[in-house]
């Protein structure tokens, strides 16, 4: 519903939850989050019993079979697998000691066209069931519960439905709201017209005004398809799965969501969404019995079972290789116009259900794209023909049978037989040599590191990960079985040395069901596109007779009427002010200085046998005419060799030795003063503890002697940087809108722009363009000099505390062999303030020993102004933003702003953006650095949504909202404040920000004490004309006011 159709599939949403290990490329870090086992001490020997009975007689409940128990030891959970009898339901539980507990129930959904069926419905189910028959629970239950995450997934085969929280009553409000809106939906027209499509007037109050589509999926897909990652994805499983469901796009195409009905969409619910074609999920350390009991009473037992003709056959082998030709619309960011044609080669796989073969094509795929030492990445990437790999690289495991795509974006038309060439012949060399052992090592060791890492979403990890599997009736335990799966892995190399090479000659050389698919730019995409949904527009009004064109006038008015109404949402549970914890538990640190100078912070915390090391160096002295380079510099640092090691040996140490190792640059924003602000670079990295020692080498390489000689090299990082940043604004727009929209605001405004904006996207464009890139190659051993060493250091570590005393050593050794400045180097800002961050003597008892002194950057003579700017994009959509300047974190006032941020989000800013606007999001946030944004995504407005924001502060100032609403959205907030922080990032306030607990503490009070007055307050001192600066920003299409408006900055 926030995120909801799986668009670049899931491997998007994994990425983000850490499973690209297992389900698509390993490349980057990626996060498995395990907590300890305590719990299941109880656990197994409990259920192990089970065994003994068919039913489960323990939990005083008869209704539901008890299949298999099964503990999972390197996950440390026990895995409870059941089905409901009278219905089929099936139903897994993960038993597991982690307070954060997540359900989800998810559908097979295969539809068969191309109108979005089962994304419509995924919304609208959601605006209103049976016993909560109000408009919109879902949404409205943001800000009733305290849960850490709610939303709704369309995948091509199934819809999930998770949430998850750490509260028990939550628990059992979320899941009774989840299982009406699910199985007993009100499925009202006018919400499908909300959610789907509708003809409506452009103003709905005035009939003369022409028809045109409106609708939130219709939108959200348009936006979708601006991406041409995303078109190219989407053709890709299409043309590779023809013969059934994923044929269509199940998220909808713009062009055939007119042709869904309100009819058909109520016949999909009643044919998919049946409790014998569901998956029920649990996990965490809340009681089985209870979860089970509410299931069957509010639900299952209102079912009798049927038989589902939902499943998916398997896809037809082809006898011979196709191909095939797309068109998208020109990248604007394109680093060379002339090579912006796509291309790759996709291969068909077995089914996903076979979790052995499945998981050793996973391994095969990134040993075959993962990193420099690959043999794709040697052949293609380093070949100069393109920018990076073509989208959907690598194994794809989301559709009945898997599929493995190479090839390159960024080429030239005329580079297309090449390519194929090249993937041909590197077929045929891997089939030749194999893999070298230290690479599968390699492998196998961050997959060990991925069991071992812990986070904080792990039940949502799982649900997602085990989705698709179970979905095709695959067995979802086998499937987490990680170790038994290794193990086997390791048994089958050890008995054939040339069991890999095997696999690539059955399923790449050999196999026929192979396509081939290019996708070139089109000058005239969009502009077609638009004729095309112009047509369809003309089709539709000219069948309707004047008896619809009133019908749909009215139908409109009443929308309107209906999304302008104050709700009552009183049927709805919800927690009180009252259910949340009023203080926060402390994190003990301990502060000691290294080599005589070095701040380092330790924190004991369980990680699992990993250890977190951080260190922080700042930009003070660092030229302002090099600081545009930094995000380059911190993107290459760790992938062009250092000391003895070259680019490729790095990678190969990197992997075997760590979890990854990454460098990032940051902006810092002071606790009380909104013109102070901390620059510096970030180095982050993990590792079993038993390679502590070697990682600290690496990074001692890395800062003493990295290499910055690999020319052609860097070449191709830039080109690949650039192609990343440039497909990433479709999903981003929003954010790139904010950071542009606060450049003028603070003094750290301009140096977000940047580190993070369209500034950066621009510049490494330009560069990813030179014929030579010397000049820039050159700039960043002058980085180096005012970076790599230890004169603005600090440093932090996470470990278990069996771990403390070896890694002092380890890090005190490192921080000795760190390089100094021979000469004391100035700053380049004048105003330079030394903060210490609190500690024991300076008001927070559980920080011990020494401090941390930050360097803060002070502008006495800075002057906010603002600034509009429109970023001119060849989208269809919108993305806004609006930046107010406000106050900084420990001002009483931040408090109310944050409260009200989301007050005005749930409470106007919701109906006027997205529902009536039509734009897939928006709402208001207000940042830790004090400044407060209004912004919107996926738009098809952008001047009325500016508007919408002006009226969204006069109803803030008129005081038109009532002590539950307050309530609520105090809700809303603490469920992000009390968000759990896993082990590694415990102490990463005090470390980054110098926030100290009691600092926190002091925040929770002041966001408790908000009240009426304090709202209509900073809404009148700081949201009004006049009152607060403010700044816009705009990307998307022409706008004809905004070009008229000499105000605006047109870019």
């Amino acid at each position: 519903m926030l995120s909801n159709y799986y668009s670049k599939k899931k491997k998007v949403i994994l990425s983000a939850l850490g499973l690209n290990f297992l389900i698509c490329n390993i490349r980057n870090l990626n996060k498995w989050f395990l907590m300890s086992l305590p719990a299941l001490k109880c656990w197994v020997p409990v259920l192990s019993n089970l065994r003994q009975t068919n039913h489960l007689s323990l939990f005083k409940i008869t209704i539901f079979f008890l299949i298999q128990v099964t503990p999972i030891p390197e996950l440390f959970l026990t895995a409870v697998k059941l089905s409901h009898d009278n219905t089929g339901a099936r139903y897994l539980h993960l038993a597991r000691e982690d307070k954060n507990n997540l359900f989800s129930v998810q559908f097979r959904t295969t539809p068969m066209d191309s109108t979005g069926v089962p994304h419509i419905l995924e919304h609208t189910v959601l605006c209103g069931s049976q016993k909560y028959p109000c408009r919109d629970p879902f949404f409205k239950m943001l800000n009733r519960s305290l849960s850490t995450f709610m939303n709704a997934f369309t995948a091509s085969d199934y819809t999930l439905y998770p949430f998850s929280t750490q509260n028990p009553k939550d628990f059992q409000n979320l899941l009774s709201v989840y299982l009406d809106a699910a199985f007993f939906p009100c499925l009202r027209e006018l919400d499908f017209w909300q959610e789907g499509w509708r003809l409506e007037h452009e103003d709905p109050a005035d009939p003369q005004t022409p028809l045109i589509f409106k609708g939130i999926v219709f939108n959200e897909m348009k936006g979708a398809f601006t991406d041409n990652e995303r078109i190219f994805s989407q053709h890709l499983q299409n043309r590779l799965l023809p013969d059934h469901t994923y044929s269509v796009i199940s998220g909808g195409d713009p062009l055939c969501i007119p042709d869904l009905t309100w009819e058909q969409l109520k016949q999909f619910h009643a044919t998919h969404y049946h409790p014998s074609n569901a998956r029920f999920f649990t996990y965490g350390n809340f009681q089985l019995e209870k979860h089970l009991k509410q299931i069957d009473e509010e639900t299952l037992s209102k079912f009798q079972k049927i038989e589902p003709s939902t499943i998916v056959p398997a896809q037809k082998p082809w006898d011979k290789p196709r191909e095939y030709q797309i068109t998208c619309g020109p990248d604007s960011l394109a680093t060379d116009s002339s090579k912006q044609t796509t291309v790759s080669v996709s291969f068909l796989l077995p089914g996903i259900t076979n979790t052995f073969e499945a998981f050793t094509l996973n391994l095969l795929s990134s040993l075959l794209i993962g990193g420099p030492n690959s043999p794709f990445y040697k052949a293609l990437i380093e070949s100069g023909l393109g920018t990076g790999f073509s989208p959907d690289v690598g194994y794809n495991g989301y559709t009945r049978e898997a599929y493995f795509s190479v090839g390159l974006q960024g080429i030239a038309e005329k580079d297309i037989q090449t390519v194929r060439n090249i993937i041909d012949r590197t077929i045929d060399e891997v089939i030749e040599k194999g893999f070298e052992d230290d690479r599968i090592e390699a492998l196998l060791h961050k997959t060990e590191i991925q069991m071992k890492h812990q986070s904080t979403s792990f039940g949502l990890t799982l649900t997602s990960y085990i989705a698709s599997c179970w979905n095709h009736d695959g067995d979802p335990v086998e499937l987490l079985k990680l170790g038994n799966q290794m193990a086997q892995f390791r048994q089958h190399l050890k008995e054939s040395p040339v069991f890999l090479q095997e696999k690539i000659k059955q399923y790449f050389k050999n196999n026929q069901h192979k396509l081939t698919l290019s996708m070139k730019p089109d000058d005239k995409y969009y502009e077609k596109q638009t004729q095309m949904e112009t047509e369809k527009l003309q089709q539709k009004v000219n069948s309707l007779s004047r008896k619809d064109k009133e019908r749909i006038y009215e139908k409109g008015l009443e929308l309107r009427t209906q999304q302008s109404k104050t709700q009552d949402a009183s049927c709805l549970p919800a927690l009180k002010v009252s259910d949340i914890e009023r203080t926060i538990p402390f994190t003990e640190l301990d502060v000691t200085l290294a080599a005589g100078e070095i701040p380092v912070q330790y924190c004991a915390q369980p990680t699992n046998g990993m250890v977190y090391f951080r260190a922080f160096s700042s930009l003070n002295t660092l030229p302002e005419e090099l600081k545009l380079y930094v995000p380059l510099f911190c993107s290459v640092l760790t992938k062009l060799g250092c000391g003895i090691l070259n680019y490729r040996e790095q990678a190969q140490q990197i992997e075997l030795k760590t979890g990854g190792m990454t460098v990032s640059p940051h902006v810092l924003p002071d606790d009380s003063h909104l013109d102070t602000y901390e620059q510096g670079v970030l180095f982050s990295s993990l590792c079993l503890d038993r390679n502590l020692p070697d990682m600290m080498h690496l990074w001692s390489e890395i800062f003493n002697n990295p290499c910055f000689e690999e020319e052609e090299h860097f070449k191709v990082l830039v080109k690949m940087s650039a192609q990343e940043l440039s497909n990433g604004i479709p999903d981003s727009g929003h954010l790139y809108a904010a950071i542009r929209a606060s450049r003028t605001l603070t003094p750290a405004g301009d140096l977000q722009e940047t580190f993070n904006g369209m500034d950066q996207v621009r510049l490494m464009k330009r560069i990813a363009e030179m014929t030579d890139i010397k000049p820039v190659l050159r700039k960043l051993p002058r980085i180096k000099k005012h970076l790599l060493n230890c004169d603005n250091m600090r440093c932090s570590v996470n470990a278990t505390p069996q771990q403390m005393s070896e890694t002092e050593k380890v890090v005190e050794r490192f921080i000795k062999n760190l390089g100094r400045s021979k000469k004391e180097r100035k700053t380049v800002r004048p105003h330079v303030i030394e903060k210490p961050a609190y500690n024991g003597s300076s008001g927070s008892t559980y920080v011990n020993g020494s401090q941390i002194i930050r360097k803060l950057i002070t502008d006495p003579t800075f002057k906010p102004c603002q600034m509009k700017t429109h970023f001119l994009l060849p989208f269809p959509v919108n993305y806004v933003g609006e930046c107010v300047r406000t106050v900084a974190y420990t001002d009483p006032d931040h408090a109310s702003l944050k409260i009200l941020a989301r007050l005005m989000t749930a409470k106007f800013l919701h109906t006027e953006i997205r529902e009536k606007g039509g734009a897939y999001g928006g709402g208001a946030k207000l940042s830790r650095d004090g400044v407060f944004t209004f912004y919107s995504y996926r738009d098809p407005n952008s001047i009325e949504t500016l508007h919408s924001f002006g009226k969204a502060v006069d109803w803030a100032k008129s005081g038109k909202f009532t002590q539950q609403d307050i309530d609520e959205a105090k809700l809303s907030v603490f469920s992000a404040v009390d968000a759990p922080v896993a082990p590694s990032d415990k102490g990463m306030d005090h470390f980054l920000y110098g926030l100290s607990d009691e600092m926190k503490q002091a925040h929770r009070e002041q966001l408790f004490a908000v009240s009426h007055d304090k709202l209509t307050d900073v809404s009148n001192k700081y949201l009004g004309i006049g009152k607060c600066t403010h700044g816009l920003a705009v990307l998307g299409p022409e706008n004809a006011k905004i070009a008229k408006d000499p105000s605006w900055i047109i870019r």
